[in-house]
């Protein structure tokens, strides 16, 4: 089987109802990433952190999976594919993808805000987490999420994926995001690479195919092309 590995981003979710940093109106804009995102802000006004990922857990909770998502899930039938995801939720997982790999973590996992956090994390199938949850060695649990201004522990692996590709998707992002945007250069000189994102024509990136659609029409234009590949 060949290896069809995907890189998503927000766009992939923004389907579902998932916002994105860049959208009017969503729950972003109503927030500096600063404030929220950041170890910083953790330190500083934890409560406030912790209502920001709830709210963000109880959209995940809500939405559901697009075509986007279960084509993909389908394509397992035909491919050996790997996602390696920006996104912090669960609708490749639900939409029934076998092979997730979460860059930034995973919205309904929590862990340690202590020293082993790193090490100490658990599923959490709650949309809220109070402010007195603690772990097992007695520090608050914290959104299990990479933050602005952390490492990126599945960054190794994940362009370690990339590298054994057959077939490249880069779907739903700007590949503005970095470290995770560097991933396309581990790419094998040569893989029929496609991206999806309805600008991806302003994108310049000569070797790969565009798909210049939004991500659920794009997704079945590419689902079609690679019949042939």
């Amino acid at each position: 089987m060949r290896h069809l590995v995907v890189l998503s981003g927000a766009g992939m979710s923004a389907e579902s109802g998932l916002g994105t940093f860049r959208d009017s109106g969503g729950l972003w804009e109503k927030y500096k990433i600063e404030e929220v995102a950041t170890p910083e802000a953790w330190a500083k006004n934890p409560a406030l952190v912790t209502d920001f990922y709830n709210m963000r857990r109880k959209q995940c909770i809500e939405s559901s999976p697009n075509q986007g998502h279960h084509i993909l899930a389908e394509l397992e039938n035909e491919f050996d594919v790997s996602i390696i995801t920006q996104n912090i939720d669960n609708l490749h997982e639900r939409a029934g993808s076998s092979n997730v790999l979460h860059l930034h973590g995973e919205i309904m996992k929590v862990k340690s805000s202590g020293p082993k956090q790193e090490e100490a994390y658990y599923d959490w199938h709650k949309s809220e987490v109070s402010n007195t949850d603690l772990c097992p060695d007695g520090y608050p649990l914290r959104p299990h999420v990479v933050w602005f201004g952390e490492a990126v522990p599945a960054l190794d692996q994940a362009a370690e994926i990339v590298s054994r590709a057959d077939l490249f998707l880069v779907v739903g992002t700007s590949l503005q995001v970095y470290p995770a945007a560097g991933l396309i250069h581990y790419n094998p000189l040569g893989t029929p690479s496609f991206i999806i994102d309805p600008h991806a024509d302003e994108f310049s990136l000569s070797e790969f195919k565009n798909i210049a659609k939004p991500v659920t029409e794009g997704m079945a234009i590419f689902k079609e092309i690679i019949k042939n590949y």
